[in-house]
């Protein structure tokens, strides 16, 4: 009998972006019940998928934990404790499956001693027909459904996680408190401090079981606690859950922060373009969308804060922020100290936001296309790392263009996440000028299947923005698939 899985679990089993098996519903290619896929339609879909060497899942873990900004490590099994608790839910659905079956065979052999006794001439030939359905069901050698198997094992090392009333899901895998782990996953839950303290990422346990791994100061109440309100931020999922969470839909619904961090690093991109690495507190994250950005300022400045700049990592990393500040010429006091070597490790950075619309599109299935020039790879880089750990895009290409010489600062980068996704397109150009790089951009992207089919977001000068969103809209692309940042 075929096993039916969500969407977003056979997206991971498979090893492709959950956004490939959305359009394959669409194009009527893969049967979809309720949201659901069978095993056996998987299996006829992708009639070569060998499940001990696909590593495609692998590859995209690995490049989803270098854009969080973490070293890479390694992946850790859950504790003994929860484990064992996992395998007790496991053994519990086996021992339903069991118990059902052994009901239908005393069923069976019931009916057996009922036709024994009846007199009518038909009946051996019942008692011989049913012998053989039954040693047919209890004898049966048939090859186990390989994506039944694989998800069980996946159900005993992670637990599924989903989210009401948006439906959204995510993995938990290992001792991985859930807030941590829907983070990860490009989601925007209600949360502050992450570490117990403040109570924002409360919410309640309709089904499953969650268990504590972290500790936490913030006092449920006794009514919370019956109706099975808990901490996201200090308790992990044991079997599959369902939480009902308030969640961040757009910007318009994250508050205005301001934050006192800490400069961990500078760091030289090129000769005209630093890295800046802050730190927030513990007991403080920012949160944000990708593609949002901040004001930052030195803390006994002339001026509180200074500039405005687009934060250049992933929101699933909330404590370690990245900037790429280029060098000014204007009244940016902030730029002016850091290029001096006033800014240094250990220094205190006030942050202020997040603001900005340039977001990704929440739940768009459609391939992704980035143009960017100079300095807007900052908030590209911060969209592409979160459209990864989301992982719905079935395709994502990349176009940044330089205006001045080995003005790509993060070359590496982009060609690694060509090299390890299959899905993952990249271009270099060099222009002139700004709307040299935007016609470079339109170039490259004429490359493509079909623009009208992509969502497309575009970050750099005033100058770029603008003839790039003309050249698109002249190929047919609607504006309502184009956004763009403010100019850079």
């Amino acid at each position: 009998m075929s096993h039916l899985l969500t969407l977003s679990r056979a997206a991971h089993l498979i090893g492709v972006p959950r956004g490939v098996l959305q359009r394959r519903i669409g194009d009527g290619e893969l049967p979809a019940q309720d949201g659901m896929v069978s095993t056996e339609a998987l299996l006829k879909l992708y009639p070569d998928l060998d499940l001990d060497q696909s590593g495609a899942f692998e590859r995209i873990t690995r490049i989803k934990e270098q854009a969080f900004g973490r070293r890479v490590r390694e992946r850790m099994l859950p504790s003994q404790e929860i484990l064992a608790q996992r395998l007790v839910e496991q053994s519990g659905e086996l021992a339903d499956v069991r118990r059902h079956l052994s009901r239908y065979h005393q069923l069976v052999v019931a009916l057996r001693e009922r036709l024994d006794a009846a007199p009518a001439p038909s009946a051996d030939e019942l008692r011989r027909l049913l012998d053989e359905g039954l040693g047919a069901v209890l004898g049966s050698e048939a090859a186990h459904d390989a994506l039944e198997v694989l998800d069980a094992m996946l159900g005993i090392m992670s637990a599924r996680v989903t989210l009401r009333p948006s439906g959204r899901e995510f993995l938990v895998e290992g001792n991985e408190p859930i807030l941590k782990a829907a983070l990860k996953a490009g989601l925007a839950p209600s949360y502050g401090c992450g570490n117990g303290n403040c109570g924002l990422c409360k919410a309640r346990v309709v089904s499953g079981q969650v268990r504590q791994v972290e500790h936490y100061d913030y006092p449920l109440s006794a009514a919370e606690k019956a109706l099975n309100y808990t901490l996201l931020c200090c308790h992990t999922a044991v079997s599959d859950v369902v939480v009902e969470a308030l969640e961040a839909d757009s910007p318009a619904d994250l508050p205005d922060q301001q934050i006192v961090a800490r400069v961990k690093r500078v760091a030289l991109l090129d000769e005209r373009t630093r890295l800046l690495h802050v730190q927030t507190p513990r007991t403080q994250r920012l949160r944000f969308f990708a593609g949002q950005s901040v004001t930052l300022g030195v803390a006994g400045g002339t001026a509180d804060f200074g500039g405005d700049y687009p934060i250049a990592s992933c929101p699933c990393d909330d404590r370690n922020l990245l900037f790429h500040v280029a060098e000014r010429d204007d009244d940016d006091e902030f730029a002016q100290r850091l290029f001096a070597g006033a800014v240094r490790e250990g220094d205190s950075i006030n942050v202020r936001g997040p603001f900005g619309h340039f977001v990704l599109a929440r739940d768009s299935a459609r391939p992704l296309l980035f143009g960017c020039c100079d300095l807007g790879f900052a908030p590209v880089a911060s969209l592409i790392e979160h459209a990864l750990s989301v992982d719905a895009a079935p395709s994502i290409a990349l176009v940044w263009t330089a205006t001045r010489p080995n003005g790509h600062y993060a070359a590496n980068y982009c060609r690694a996440w060509a090299e390890a996704l299959d899905n993952f397109r990249y271009a270099a150009r060099e222009a002139a000028g700004a709307e040299a790089a935007a016609a470079a951009f339109l170039e490259e992207a004429a490359a493509l299947t079909d623009l009208r089919e992509h969502d497309i977001y575009l970050a750099g000068p005033a100058e770029y923005l603008a003839a790039a969103v003309a050249g698109l809209r002249a190929q047919g692309v609607d504006a309502s698939c184009i956004k763009h940042s403010e100019p850079l």
